[in-house]
């Protein structure tokens, strides 16, 4: 397969669709993956938003100007797609705790992390998912959700404790 600079090029430049094709092939499922997370595990708004990003990648591939990676690029279009959904739609992702440890009464580790997250604020759950689940480094991560690096330092040991508390219950 060709490198992303190649098929990003292509894609920009020529307008090859296929050459995005490609792109959309290698970045799908991880960045359904974040969304996935993200949302608490809805599928369908995964899926939703996962398209969004690759429209607005399409619709923007020109502006990309290579002065980071096209998947720190493509995260940042995905981490803001998933904010403007948020405040188009007013949802309020940010679940009492109490709530949460209420809700769970099965022993499936999978829904267990996934209502985990949920107790964590939106910046906090975004570093947490980039670093742990897209392995991302804390320099992309600040990159992707423009802060700086001690601040995404700080939404993932905040994170990690809040994670840790909720599963030593």
């Amino acid at each position: 397969m060709k490198n992303d600079a190649w098929l990003v090029s292509r894609s920009a430049l020529l307008g090859d669709r296929k050459a995005f094709s490609q792109l959309v092939e290698t970045y799908q499922s991880p960045i359904r993956r974040f969304f996935f997370n993200l949302t608490g595990g809805n599928e369908e708004l995964s899926k939703d938003l996962a398209q969004d990003t690759f429209v607005k990648a399409w619709l923007n591939i020109a502006s990309f100007r290579a002065t980071a990676k096209f998947s720190t690029w493509l995260y940042r279009i995905a981490y803001n797609t998933f904010y403007d959904y948020t405040r188009a739609k007013k949802t309020v992702t940010h679940v009492v705790e109490t709530q949460c440890i209420a809700s769970l009464q099965t022993n499936d580790f999978n829904i267990d992390f996934l209502q985990a997250l949920k107790i964590l604020k939106e910046d906090e759950r975004t570093a947490m998912l980039l670093f742990y689940m897209e392995d991302q480094t804390v320099e992309k991560i600040s990159k992707i959700m423009n802060c700086p690096t001690g601040t995404v330092k700080s939404h993932l040991s905040r994170g990690k404790d809040k994670i840790a508390k909720y599963f030593s219950r």
